[in-house]
């Protein structure tokens, strides 16, 4: 196939899928809109019926209220001043007669179960479950197809009538997808007739104009075949050598084969380019070199910023300058450079020692004019500071410090849990031995022990943490009530808080604080911040202590937890650091507990911040740390309550709301 032939048909391809994804987006885009349009009428009928729906429920309740306040009677009364009431008939069965594209219409309650519909057999029925007319138009153009010309089905619209801030009444219009898709069919169908014209008129129009655009390219060929034998010096012999290539009858073939003589002809030049272009990619790799680029006559056409380092000059207009001028010979640097140029060599990374001490490589490109003699178009000088070496080393070294580090707490974390395993075993032992004695004839050491066997899983779950702090921590999340945790832990550092003359006041609510945590995770959390803030107020007098309040709240979808001291506070040039593993400003800190509390905290999805005055004259002289977790889905609400039947009252029940008034 001639090529010719092959960039026709790639234009005219080319045109068509241009003309068909057009095309495709304006049937998706007349399709949305019908979809919209429709969608936007019935919401406006659904309206209506939810206003015909109030008037009734407020007539009918006024006409005859219910015979007491329970959920049940209120739910009755309803149900029957809406199946009275006519004028909400009328309007149900108007939408239903004279909307094109509505199959029913029903009011449900908020369990679903229908109250009143145009459809008979649906009253007191659980009301099925129907995709969204609203979902079906924000979605994809291919869902919309195959919601409008796929399976026939029944699309909802849905209207709510609030009571107290929650659903009461929902108003339901059923939109058939038949009667949508027969409604819409029509344009489709004309639509999709008009693209496939525009389309092949598209194929058309791009095959003939791709021949006419091809044309000059005769008259182009011959044009550049004069000039590569005008160039090249060589015979009229060449188109013959192309007709007998086999490219003589296809102009594009011979134009493509005369460009490539010219490229010949231009390599050797590009070459001495080649090497500029290596060079400074070199530099964007590499910024703190400094890089100067010098015309034949040394004169600087590019200097990087870096130069000025090298040279201890504010100058930084150096551009234009010439090679004398930057580099002044009674420096070591300068004279380097001059001996450089005057040897007429290339250099690569020659040592240079400088007045203050350091070294500095200097590497020397000579870039030749492509003629294959000694000229030379430039001079690309390179200076290169070997600090970064250096300092690259050291990072190195450090890395390895950290790896070995890592190493060794793991060894350490091994070391500890054998020990441990075997205290567990004999505690086990103990408390067996307890148990068949009789644990109150030793004076409540039972409880003892278990608060030892615990202390001890903590002190497992530490060592396992600092071994482990790297990799992931297998959570047992469970549902659990946030204040017994927080009770937990105040109960367990009660003796070491009375010992340090600290007074722990807590702030909790009356109702459950659910959370899905890990509850030993979250205890020893906990634990890390209220020591922390008992160990801050040793210093402050001489018997040391203080209050400490900590307090626990409900914050939208969070729980918050706040541990507040009156200790001395965290300077503000060491707060930013201060969840940083193995920081520590204590003398016998391990700078692992926060660390650890701030991944424990991003593990259960949650957040810790701190704040914190040092000023020993403020009031608020102290730190607040904040813990927040995530409600349990359920169970954040005050006043939740149960529904068994009927409508559940919350306990912000107001007898006013939607002009629902209760008697008796």
């Amino acid at each position: 196939m001639r090529l010719k032939t092959k960039l026709v048909l790639s234009v005219t391809g080319l045109a068509l899928a241009i003309v068909l994804v057009l095309s495709s987006m304006f049937v998706a885009e007349l399709l949305r809109q019908r979809i919209e349009q429709t969608a936007a009428s019935n919401e406006v009928l659904a309206h209506e019926v939810l206003l015909m729906t109030r008037q009734g429920v407020e007539t009918g309740l006024r006409q005859h209220p219910p015979v007491d306040r329970t959920d049940e009677a209120l739910h009755d009364a309803v149900t029957d001043a809406l199946r009275s009431s006519d004028p909400l008939a009328d309007v149900m069965n108007a939408v239903v007669r004279y909307s094109p594209t509505v199959q029913d219409v029903s009011v449900t309650d908020a369990h679903g179960m229908t109250l009143v519909s145009t459809d008979p057999d649906s009253l007191d029925q659980q009301a099925s479950f129907r995709k969204s007319l609203g979902s079906v138009r924000d979605g994809s153009f291919v869902n919309q197809i195959r919601e409008v010309f796929g399976k026939p089905g029944v699309l909802d619209i849905t209207q709510s009538l609030e009571r107290n801030g929650k659903p009461f009444l929902m108003v339901h219009v059923g939109v058939r997808s038949t009667f949508l898709r027969n409604s819409n069919a029509p344009w489709l169908r004309a639509a999709l007739i008009f693209a496939m014209l525009a389309g092949l008129a598209s194929v058309l129009a791009a095959g003939l104009l791709a021949n006419i655009a091809l044309v000059p390219i005769e008259q182009i060929s011959r044009q550049l075949e004069h000039l590569t034998l005008s160039a090249g010096g060589v015979g009229g012999s060449a188109p013959l050598a192309l007709d007998a290539a086999g490219g003589g009858s296809d102009a594009v073939v011979r134009v493509a084969k005369t460009i490539d003589r010219l490229g010949e002809q231009m390599r050797s030049k590009e070459a001495g380019y080649t090497a500029l272009q290596a060079n400074l990619n070199q530099m964007l790799d590499t910024l703190r070199d400094g890089v100067l680029l010098f015309t034949a006559d040394e004169r600087a056409v590019m200097v990087s910023d870096a130069v000025a380092h090298f040279l201890n000059k504010s100058d930084d207009n150096m551009v234009g300058q010439r090679l004398e001028e930057i580099f002044e010979p009674h420096t070591a640097l300068g004279a380097a450079v001059l001996e450089a140029f005057a040897s007429g060599r290339d250099v690569i990374a020659e040592g240079v020692t400088l007045e203050d001490g350091r070294q500095v490589q200097i590497s020397l490109d000579r870039i030749d004019d492509g003629q294959g003699g000694s000229g030379s178009m430039g001079t690309l000088l390179t200076l290169r500071d070997t600090e970064t070496a250096l300092q690259l080393g050291q990072e190195l070294e450090v890395s390895r410090r950290l790896a070995a580090i890592g190493k060794l707490t793991a060894g350490v974390g091994h070391e500890v849990k054998n020990p441990i395993n075997a205290m567990v075993v004999h505690l086990e032992l103990l408390r067996a031995k307890l148990a068949g004695a009789g644990g109150d004839a030793f004076g409540g050491a039972q409880r003892h022990v278990d608060i030892l066997a615990g202390e001890m899983q903590r002190l497992d779950r530490v060592v396992q943490t600092l071994a482990d702090f790297t990799r992931p921590m297998d959570l047992h999340l469970r549902e659990q009530d946030l204040r017994k945790l927080v009770a937990s832990v105040i109960e367990l550092t009660g003796a070491e808080m009375a010992e340090n003359h600290v007074r722990v006041i807590t702030d909790m609510p009356s109702d459950p604080v659910l959370v899905r945590v890990d509850g030993e995770l979250i205890r020893q959390a906990l634990l890390n911040l209220m020591l922390n803030g008992m160990q801050a107020m040793e210093g402050l007098s001489t018997t040391g202590g203080g209050a400490m309040r900590v307090a626990l709240r409900r914050e939208q979808q969070f729980a918050v937890v706040e541990v507040i001291d009156e200790g001395e506070g965290i300077p503000a040039e060491v707060l930013p650091r201060i969840f940083e593993l193995y920081f520590t400003t204590k003398a016998k800190g391990s700078g692992i507990g926060l660390a650890t509390t701030y991944r424990i905290l991003q593990m259960h999805g949650g957040a810790l911040e701190v704040q914190s005055n040092p000023d020993p004259m403020a009031q608020d002289r102290g730190t607040t740390f904040t813990l927040k977790l995530p409600l349990a889905v359920g169970g954040g609400g005050e006043g939740r309550k149960v529904a068994t039947t009927g409508l559940t009252r919350p306990t912000n029940y107001s007898s006013r709301t939607l002009g629902i008034e209760e008697n008796g």
